[in-house]
């Protein structure tokens, strides 16, 4: 299958009359996004006019399109106010999916605080301001020391209880770059039966896959823009989709185009890691239909 680029792309005679929608992604990510190939594919297969654009390419013209689809930005922690300032422009020109409401929330992992306050079973989580003193974080056998604005792994270090110097070491250097923190404990059962991530089409359930644990002991943060995952297709189990909704179910946005649902195995059942709403991975290649699941739910919004 063709590769997808940012070269620009005409409007013309043949097109006319489509819907014109925008893959916004980062030009690092282009040649990482393995769901544009199919999602390309779909999006012709049902009539649509797709263009895939930089999202800080100054010179496009986002009123241009019907919609514009948050997908491989993913260089946007390193500059956050820029990007969430990006998505407002955009949004007061065209529509956004998801929105910018939703992807202010969702871009600073203390969302989990409010998840776990509305009673979602959510990874014990432990945050840290800047200026907090470090020294404070909890006592655990096992766990991960996190920026709570980050993706891929980008920041996260993996820690034993003997290792706890090294850990406030890490946490101040997080701290020093005016970022806040977060402290779990690690799931040492993710080892044996990895990640499972649920994805959800309007609100309804696609397909799930599961990731090979990223966390090695005495591994340093990845600095590329993910850390390399082992993926492959999966059914969740019903105690995981019965989570998944109950997760959806929490958070303040009611039903949303996309969202991703990733939870680990713990002693008391699966626990939410994260809730991706912003420019999450959908494994599309991996569940064959998807991409056209997606596209019927983006029909829908229009």
């Amino acid at each position: 299958m063709t590769r997808p680029s940012l070269a620009a792309a005409g409007r013309g005679p043949d097109n006319a009359g489509m819907p014109l929608i925008a893959l916004a992604t980062a030009v690092p990510a282009l040649p990482l996004d393995e769901d544009l190939p199919p999602l390309l594919a779909a999006l012709q297969e049902a009539g649509w006019d797709a263009q895939v654009r930089a999202w800080d390419d100054a010179t496009v013209s986002w009123r241009r399109f019907d919609l514009v689809l948050l997908r491989s930005t993913w260089d946007y922690t390193a500059r956050l106010p820029a990007f969430l300032d990006w998505c407002e422009t955009v949004a007061d020109r065209t529509r956004l999916l998801n929105a910018p409401e939703v992807v202010r929330w969702n871009t600073d992992k203390r969302y989990l605080q409010a998840l776990a306050e509305a009673g979602a079973p959510v990874v014990p989580s432990h945050f840290l301001a800047p200026g907090q003193d470090a020294a404070g974080l909890p006592d655990l056998a096992e766990f991960v020391v996190k920026p709570t604005v980050g993706a891929g792994s980008r920041g996260a270090r993996r820690f034993l209880a003997g290792e706890r110097e090294q850990a406030v070491d890490h946490a101040r250097q997080l701290q020093a770059q005016g970022l806040h923190v977060l402290v779990q404990p690690y799931l040492d059962q993710v080892d044996e039966a990895g990640e499972t991530a649920l994805l959800y089409f309007d609100g309804e359930f696609s397909h799930a896959i599961r990731k090979g644990p990223l966390l090695r002991r005495q591994a340093g943060s990845t600095r590329a823009l993910f850390a390399p995952e082992h993926i492959a297709a999966r059914t969740p189990s019903a105690q995981e989709r019965a989570v998944a909704d109950q997760v959806l179910a929490a958070q303040p946005f009611g039903r949303l185009p996309y969202a991703r649902v990733d939870l680990l195995p713990s002693p008391e059942g699966p626990r939410l890691l994260e809730l991706e709403l912003t420019e999450p991975s959908l494994f599309l290649d991996h569940a064959p239909g998807s991409a056209a699941r997606l596209v019927a739910a983006l029909q829908r919004r229009l």
